[in-house]
């Protein structure tokens, strides 16, 4: 009984306090950016928010970015609104390409009365999106970037199985949707994620036990700068079993 109370509550449980978009634009030529949230429930909730740079189980006492946040903390009652400023310190960040990061609101419920108690379980909720500072004069666009991924077979790290390797050339982090390859009549739909900039990204591909002979494809899609899906053309897939 306390299994399936457990499973119906992960899944009719979510969170009250939400925020307006899926991702922060951050322009290089700007001092701050205005991000909004806005309290659906119908209780009061304490607010926390802070920043990360990746690693999503890092203390906010612990982390350092280039941003503050204001207000850091608060109240916000039901059916009512909070704008949050977050300013750019100044601290020098790379000019030829986004810098990623992570936006993170806490929501504490308040504290149930002492008859609500024994039969009441409160949950605290994070949500959490990616914050991406974009300087100016950058080469290309954001729209563009997905098309120019580079895709590649490589051998996973230490055991004999297989991963897309994912390469992005451009100036600009992307967000991939979807993400399914094709190979020898068969299609293995792999874990979305993102990859950035002048950098690459490593996609476990399940169930692939050999690699593929040439005239494998991958059929994706990205998630662009206002949180719409945006398919993208098939690309060929390279092989290079000797990467590791």
């Amino acid at each position: 009984m306390l299994a399936l109370s457990a499973t119906v509550l992960s899944g009719t449980a979510q969170a009250s306090v939400v925020i307006t978009g899926t991702r922060v634009i951050f322009p290089g030529d700007s001092r701050e950016v205005t991000v909004r949230l806005a309290n659906d429930g119908k209780t009061p909730a304490l607010v926390q928010t802070w920043m990360d740079t990746g690693d999503e189980k890092a203390a906010p006492e612990s982390v350092k970015v280039p941003f503050i946040l204001t207000p850091s903390m608060f109240r916000l009652d039901p059916e009512k609104g909070q704008t949050l400023r977050m300013f750019h310190t100044g601290e020098p960040l790379p000019k030829d390409k986004e810098s990623l990061y992570w936006l993170n609101v806490l929501e504490v419920p308040p504290k149930a009365r002492d008859d609500e108690a024994a039969n009441k379980i409160q949950l605290a909720f994070r949500s959490r999106i990616k914050v991406m500072y974009r300087p100016t004069g950058l080469p290309g666009s954001a729209a563009d970037a997905p098309a120019l991924l580079q895709w590649e077979i490589v051998r996973r790290d230490g055991t004999d199985g297989y991963e897309l390797k994912v390469s992005n050339p451009s100036s600009y982090v992307v967000n991939l949707g979807a993400v399914e390859l094709e190979a020898a009549g068969h299609k293995y739909e792999i874990e979305p994620s993102f990859v950035r900039p002048k950098d690459s990204a490593r996609l476990p591909v399940p169930r692939l036990a050999s690699s593929p002979a040439s005239g494998a494809t991958v059929t994706y899609s990205s998630i662009d700068d206002w949180g719409v899906l945006r398919p993208a053309a098939p690309a060929k897939v390279h092989k290079n079993d000797t990467l590791h």
